[in-house]
């Protein structure tokens, strides 16, 4: 289904669910009622909860866009780290240095084009790839420079595995959700406290408040869905591709 999709009919329905509350509440409302008698403390609570949730509504967005912003990184990191190692090997002799750079494409080719699909729908990645850079680990560590001009590139290209190491640890803990279960149960308690506490003000089916009552309510599910569209940087959204992995080996 599409995110523009999914989007869309979120904010329909919550939008639809408070408008209907609000038709069904006034008509059980007496004549004799008076919408100017609610309690300033009511008033009050009520802007006190709005901000306290657009607070935590607002760190929300902040962090998962910054999670999305670090995933970014951490592909290029991997991908700089695998050229750099493909680049350095030249000072190798011929047959060591045309293995490593077989084994770094071979592991470029699997994270495109069979890492990536699964990554993206669980969140986790596979083992053909951990056996792949332990194989370009192996090439490195396992040979033995002859003079000093192979010394001098030999620490390097060590440094740059693993730096992909690391970068591939990372993008597997950026794999999945990055919101605990915890906080997303906060954002929707917060956000039906926050459309709920509307109907202690009395709104009645004037079309300005029946009408801000829908923007409003619409506005909180757009939030939310941006939070779980942003919330997984590898397959929601404007998600984080392997374009950078692309760039630097274009063959694969």
């Amino acid at each position: 289904m599409s995110q523009w999709l999914v989007l869309t009919l979120a904010m329909a329905a919550v939008c639809g669910v408070v408008l209907t509350i609000t038709v069904l509440k006034e008509r059980r409302i007496g004549e004799d009622d008076d919408p100017s008698e609610t309690p300033d403390v009511i008033e009050y609570l009520t802007m006190m909860v709005g901000v306290v949730y657009a607070i935590v509504l607002g760190l929300a967005i902040a962090g998962v866009w910054e999670a999305r912003s670090t995933a970014e990184d951490t592909v290029r990191a991997e991908a700089q780290a695998l050229h750099e190692v493909s680049v350095r090997g030249e000072a190798w002799p011929a047959p060591v240095r045309d293995t490593v750079r077989r084994d770094v494409t071979s592991y470029v080719s699997h994270v495109v084009h069979k890492e990536w699909p699964v990554m993206a729908e669980h969140g986790r990645l596979t083992d053909r790839g951990a056996a792949l850079l332990g194989k370009i680990r192996s090439d490195v560590i396992g040979y033995h420079p002859r003079d000093d001009f192979e010394r001098e590139s030999y620490q390097p290209l060590v440094d740059q595995v693993a730096a992909v190491d690391s970068a591939r640890t990372a993008r597997a803990d950026a794999a999945g959700s990055t919101l605990p279960g915890v906080v997303w149960f906060g954002l929707i308690i917060g956000g039906v406290v926050s459309i709920a506490v509307m109907f202690t003000l009395q709104i009645r089916r004037s079309g300005r408040e029946m009408l801000m009552a829908g923007v409003f309510s619409a506005l909180i599910a757009f939030l939310l869905v941006l939070v779980w569209d942003f919330d997984a940087p590898f397959s929601r959204g404007p998600a984080a591709d392997a374009g950078t992995f692309l760039d630097l080996f274009p063959g694969v």
